[in-house]
């Protein structure tokens, strides 16, 4: 199953955004534009419908309240809302609608409450939760939890809480593998940074965990062609899991290396296509171009790619970025990019226009017409005809 549908009213930097998602999606804009506060919208459901996590008043209390979620241009209307609409891939229509909205009570401690909870079959077009319904009206404290986060309430729409609660992000720090040791146990909630990457590997059954590695050794060989062998090992004396590899002319003792000699780069594209292979939920990546060569970040996306197809299960993947480098492949499809823009109301989001989408398919690039700084001038030439 895949997002195919995006609406966020007031969320952060944006006062009013629709957006379509196929299943590669790359968030492109200058900082400060709302990438990554658009990948945090898809974490707050995540973290609303994990129930054991605290629901929606923790996802907004992590979050540093609800001032730090509404968008400073919501001035009237103060209600935050997120709406999203699932399919099961690019191709079908979308099959549930998920709509949350919260605001302040506006009395008392002025708690967070729902304003609006609805979950709705889109294949049968029947409404399964319309809130607030005459149950929150007996018992108002009813609407500081969504239906969402409750176990006994999600029952006939639990295929979507369930499927939100999986989503993973994933912004490995290859320096937390290295120096585990050092750095001691402690780990953040849904390990975002990577540090159990090798934990979740030994955990994997043996007979998939050797066919995984084994695509993920074939798809890295353009990218690190003197890495083989690659596998998993526990040390004999700890029984701590580690990965190793044969690495061929790399240094005259050239011989067995573990994940603590790899380069931080190396390790940053097995945490990625490993985490591809595994699972079905969407994946979310900041900057994976990050301590990667200019010519390994031009195959990232052919990578994504080859693992998407590999996979038992393709999952839907979002990338923020600002890499010529990457976008400069030229089987990206302008649908796949989502621009934002600021402006003195909100980001919003620029759609490909004829012209721009008449150059890629001449043969320029996503990146050639998508980045502003790379714009080509022939687009002002064809804007006249």
């Amino acid at each position: 199953m895949i997002i195919s549908r995006l609406k966020l009213k007031n969320w952060k930097n944006f006062k009013s955004v629709d957006i379509k998602f196929l299943e590669r999606v790359y968030l492109i804009g200058p900082n400060a534009s709302g990438k990554s506060n658009l990948l945090d919208a898809l974490k707050f459901l995540r973290d609303v419908a994990k129930s054991e996590g605290g629901g929606l008043q923790r996802a907004i209390k992590d979050r540093g309240g609800i001032k730090k979620l509404r968008c400073l241009f919501a001035r009237k209307d103060t209600e935050v809302l997120l709406e999203i609409e699932l399919s099961e891939n690019a191709e079908s229509e979308p099959k549930w609608k998920y709509v949350l909205g919260f605001k302040g009570e506006g009395k008392g401690a002025n708690r967070v409450i729902v304003s609006k909870e609805i979950v709705q079959n889109l294949s049968t077009n029947k409404y399964i939760l319309d809130r607030p319904d005459t149950s929150d009206h007996t018992d108002p404290d009813q609407l500081t939890q969504t239906r969402l986060e409750q176990i006994s309430a999600n029952k006939e729409f639990r295929e979507i809480s369930d499927f939100l609660g999986s989503f993973l992000y994933l912004h490995l720090v290859p320096q937390l593998l290295k120096y585990a040791d050092q750095l001691g146990g402690y780990r953040l909630e849904n390990d975002p940074f990577g540090q159990a990457f090798l934990e979740k590997i030994a955990k994997t059954t043996e007979r998939t965990r050797a066919s995984r590695l084994h695509k993920i050794e074939m798809g890295l060989k353009t990218c690190v062609p003197n890495m083989g062998n690659l596998r998993y090992v526990r040390d004999e004396t700890t029984g701590t899991p580690h990965l190793e590899a044969l690495f061929g002319h790399w240094r005259p003792d050239a011989g067995w290396q573990r994940e603590d000699q790899f380069s931080d780069g190396t390790l940053r594209l097995l945490g990625i296509m490993w985490n591809l292979l595994d699972g079905n939920s969407p994946l979310m990546l900041e900057e994976p171009e990050l301590s990667l060569n200019e010519d390994i970040v031009r195959r990232i996306h052919s990578l994504i790619w080859q693992m998407q197809r590999q996979a038992k299960y393709s999952r839907q993947i979002f990338i923020t970025t600002h890499s010529e480098a990457l976008l400069s492949d030229q089987s990206i499809n302008p649908d796949e990019v989502i621009r934002l823009e600021p402006t003195s109301d909100g980001t919003v989001i620029l759609a490909s226009s004829l012209e721009e989408k008449g150059l890629i398919k001449a043969g320029y690039t996503v990146a050639e017409v998508m980045l502003p700084k790379n714009k080509p001038a022939q687009i002002d030439q064809l804007a006249l005809f």
